[in-house]
Parts: structure tokens; C-alpha cells; sequence
């Protein structure tokens, strides 16, 4: 069983929707990995203090994936890479994209970039 990265779409439709059995085996699993830039996506709506403060613990408990300086250098790489295949990708989705290439992850994500992304490299989408 490997480790699932879940992007922030899918973190706002299980918020929303107050399940999805993916996520939620996932969890009971240990299997889900947080990224520092979902956490930030996440945490930037406007949420009362009751709601900002649940969704902190709930963060807290997850594993972050680490983003040292040679994390942050595959991010441009791989930014680079997919630009040079005529695919142009933001910042901040080359990360959530390179968090589960690091961890050898799948990535969860409502967002159809990631699919044009895992159709240019080794992302590994769940399905």
C-alpha cells in the first residue's frame, strides 16, 4: 500500500461533502501525506476561529512531506522539464506534483492539471 498525496481540491470536497472513502481509508491507514503549499491553500479561506482551529488540528496530525532546498530544486526542475513539453504548470502544483514523485505517492486530485502532468512524467494518479 503506498502513501497518497491529496491535493487541495480533493481536501474541499471531502470537507464539503464530509466523506469520501479514499480519503477516509487512507487516513485510518496512515497513508496521507500533507503538503506545506495544500496546508497553506487550506488554512487561506475565510473560516470562523471554531473551523480554522479544527482544520489546524486535523492538519496537525498529518505527516508533512519535508521540502528541503533539493525538494524546492526537483519543483524547477520538473517545472522545466514539463515546459519543455509544451506544458506550462504553476509553482505550487509542480510541488503538490513533486511531493508524491518524491514519495513514490499517488496523487488525489480533482484538478485536471495533474492528469496533463502524469502524462508527461512518472506522477502516479489514484485511481
Amino acid at each position: 500500500m503506498s502513501g497518497i498525496v491529496v491535493d487541495t481540491s480533493s481536501w474541499i470536497g471531502y470537507f464539503n461533502d464530509g466523506e469520501n472513502s479514499i480519503i477516509d481509508e487512507a487516513l485510518a491507514e496512515g497513508r496521507v501525506y500533507l503538503s506545506g503549499v495544500v496546508a497553506a491553500e487550506l488554512t487561506s479561506g475565510k473560516l470562523s476561529a471554531r473551523h480554522r482551529s479544527a482544520l489546524e488540528s486535523f492538519l496537525d496530525d498529518l505527516p508533512l512531506v519535508q521540502a528541503d532546498l533539493q525538494h524546492w530544486v526537483r519543483v524547477g526542475q520538473l517545472r522545466a522539464t514539463l515546459l519543455s513539453k509544451g506544458l506550462t504548470v504553476s509553482t505550487p502544483d509542480a510541488h503538490v506534483a513533486q511531493c508524491a514523485l518524491d514519495l513514490q505517492a499517488e496523487l488525489l486530485s480533482e484538478d485536471q492539471v495533474f492528469t496533463k502532468i502524469s502524462n508527461k512524467v512518472a506522477l502516479q494518479l489514484f485511481s
